[in-house]
């Protein structure tokens, strides 16, 4: 099959509704739109979430909690995510956003140890938690903090 030969399955595409083709059509004179009212008008209708004045759903429910903007956010890897590294390596959070281990560098990586580490790796990074640094270490490798 070549580039030109291409073709759309069969029944993969609808014909349009030519609408106000006159009433033979099933679309003519109001063009689907139904007999006068808001949503009958051009450029009519209401915005998202109205409900006709009713005080609209997101205004009725009760505000709750709070975001904190400046709150620091993670990068999450486990230590059974460095196996794949070889031993004596110096893992480094660009290192790994070029291997694609990690997408986004958000405000830093923090290291979690779930899982076992079978080779000794020099590990840097902006956080680990205790039992990360135990299973580095116990491993022969290194954690260090940037």
């Amino acid at each position: 099959m070549k580039l030109h030969e291409l073709r759309a399955a069969e029944g993969s595409t609808k014909n349009r509704k030519r609408r106000g083709r006159g009433t033979a059509t099933g679309q003519g004179k109001t063009g689907g739109r139904g007999m006068n009212g808001q949503k009958s008008r051009s450029g009519g209708g209401v915005r998202l979430g109205f409900e006709g004045g009713q005080m609209p759903l997101y205004r009725r429910i009760p505000k709750r909690g709070f975001t904190n903007i400046w709150r620091t956010e993670y990068t999450i890897l486990n230590v059974d995510d460095l196996n794949r590294f070889e031993a004596g390596t110096v893992i480094t959070p660009e290192l790994l956003e070029e291997t694609g281990m990690v997408k986004q560098v958000k405000d830093g990586i923090k290291i979690l140890g779930e899982g076992t580490l079978e080779k000794g790796v020099t590990v840097k990074a902006h956080k680990f938690s205790k039992t990360a640094i135990e299973k580095i270490e116990s491993a022969g490798g290194k954690a260090e903090v940037i």
